[in-house]
């Protein structure tokens, strides 16, 4: 795994820097598909715990996993890593990760990995608007009108599996609530190091899960080691990458391409749990990568004649 101690720049680059050919935006956009990348590999693997382990134990798994890999690399320095100048922000911050990672998993019980997804992938509307209402990021039109056209397409994904619609499916949405407020905390505390953040999140998830674990307590078989070790560890560099993500790039100009976990989901689902995408999801899949790729091409193009 890379090092995680990098410094993320305190103060927020400069309009001619963010138009630059292969700028921060450019960076950002690769690191968040690489995150969703792996956030989809280890819902799968969530969803296949949870066949078997209640929720509860397969999200502390994940935060516990996490916070050992963080011991196994950084060793006596975990402590140093904890300080902030922003300990309420990183607090809330990890309690809306936990809340996303709990909401989510808890789903997968109930609803298909795409169908899940589906749902959970509205929050890059929302961390749009969440942008320009608390951050002040500016959305221009052709931003606007994509994100409404990658909706459309989440919608269609939706809209035929009429058994998507039960009280399980508001957990998702519960989920993308909490997934927008903590990506947009994110930007707040980007003066910290990636390894502060993510470590921020491990802790604060270990220690609420731990809680809690033990009234759902079920022993692990041996066969399953394997998939709760995968979820940690996609968890980690997921978690990692995603924050880079949102500290290298406005929010705003990242959230189209959120959208992309619905056709790893969907992959997913059928080389995993036999569930075929239909029509409706490949034809609304199909509406949110042309609509991510025009808005990517849009931030191209002005970074090019700026």
């Amino acid at each position: 795994m890379r090092v995680l101690a990098r410094r993320i720049a305190p103060s927020r680059p400069s309009l001619s820097r963010l138009r630059q050919p292969g700028s921060d935006q450019a960076r950002g956009i690769a690191l968040l598909l690489a995150a969703i990348l792996g956030f989809t590999l280890m819902d799968a693997t969530a969803k296949h715990l949870t066949q078997s382990y209640h929720p509860a134990q397969v999200v502390w798994a994940r935060f516990v996993g996490n916070l050992l890999i963080f011991a196994l690399i950084f060793r006596g320095g975990l402590l140093p890593l904890l300080r902030t100048r922003q300990p309420g922000t990183q607090f809330a911050r990890a309690l809306m990760q936990l809340a996303s990672v709990g909401l989510f998993f808890t789903s997968l019980q109930y609803v298909g990995l795409a169908e899940a997804t589906a749902i959970m992938d509205l929050n890059p509307v929302l961390i749009t608007l969440g942008a320009a209402l608390f951050l002040g990021e500016r959305i221009g039109p052709r931003r606007v009108a994509g994100i409404a056209v990658a909706l459309f397409g989440a919608i269609l994904i939706i809209r035929p599996g009429l058994g998507v619609f039960q009280p399980a499916a508001l957990l998702p949405l519960a989920g993308a609530f909490t997934y927008a407020a903590g990506a947009l905390l994110t930007r707040r505390v980007r003066a910290d190091s990636v390894a502060t953040s993510v470590l921020w999140s491990a802790v604060v998830g270990s220690i609420a899960t731990t809680l809690v674990v033990p009234f759902h307590w079920q022993p692990i078989l041996s066969a399953d080691l394997w998939a709760f070790g995968l979820l940690a560890l996609l968890g980690t560099l997921s978690q990692y990458l995603l924050v880079r993500a949102f500290s290298a790039a406005e929010a705003g100009a990242l959230a189209p391409f959120g959208y992309t976990g619905l056709i790893w989901a969907g992959l997913w689902g059928w080389l995993f749990f036999g569930q075929l995408p239909d029509l409706w999801t490949v034809t609304g899949a199909t509406i949110i990568v042309a609509a991510g790729l025009y808005v990517w091409s849009r931030e191209a193009r002005l970074a090019r004649n700026n």
